[in-house]
């Protein structure tokens, strides 16, 4: 039995973090767990995911953007998380198709009904078995962004009301489907946040022999 767990939420709420916890306690514990990322997790994705965070590329259209992120993650889940899955591994991913649905649905008004189709073909109708939204009000993440010394991505610098859109499709989308997203406040202690991630998480862990 294998089990597709996803990190979604807004810039700089600590979802990458939380991803990578989770997929060092599921190690210790005893599982075989990947950890990966979107976009990324195959050269192709990483190459994608380099061209479209990039500040000088700031005139892309939505539609691109969304093909770009939509062709990565049809790499992604052919080379990487299909096969994980197929030999009862966690996956860990640090964001998903939830994301191009937030970012180029909720924030560029793409419409979604477009961008979920589109989402079914390129991943054959893979979709989480748990998604782990990290909220976060969107000028502390944004805040948290510009302290953490890292480089500014061209998200980062997009407007507060894009932020704000996103943020808002993110509740909509927890709302509509209670039984795989799971809501966790970001604004709590990094480990308080780890606790609530676990506990979301072990109910629906497949059983191994040997976890201690």
């Amino acid at each position: 039995m294998s089990l597709f767990v996803t990190f979604e939420g807004p810039e700089g709420s600590g979802k990458t973090t939380q991803s990578r916890r989770l997929h060092q306690r599921l190690i210790a514990l005893g599982y075989d767990a990947v950890l990966t990322r979107e976009p990324g997790g195959t050269p192709l994705g990483e190459a994608i995911r380099e061209w479209l965070l990039v500040l000088a590329n700031d005139g892309i259209v939505p539609e691109s953007e969304a093909l770009l992120h939509t062709a990565a993650r049809a790499e992604h889940v052919a080379s990487v998380i299909r096969p994980a899955l197929a030999r009862g591994a966690v996956v860990v991913c640090d964001r998903y198709a939830d994301s191009t649905l937030a970012y180029q649905g909720g924030g560029r008004g793409l419409e979604e009904s477009a961008l979920r189709s589109l989402q079914d073909f390129a991943t054959r109708g893979l979709w989480p078995d748990l998604t782990i939204l990290i909220d976060v009000p969107v000028e502390v993440g944004l805040a948290r962004r510009r302290e953490s010394g890292e480089a500014l991505t061209r998200l980062d610098r997009e407007a507060l009301e894009f932020h704000q859109r996103v943020r808002a499709w993110y509740w909509q989308a927890a709302q509509r489907e209670p039984r795989r997203w799971h809501v966790v406040d970001g604004l709590a202690p990094v480990d308080e946040v780890a606790r609530q991630v676990w506990d979301a998480v072990a109910s629906r862990l497949p059983r191994v022999e040997h976890v201690r």
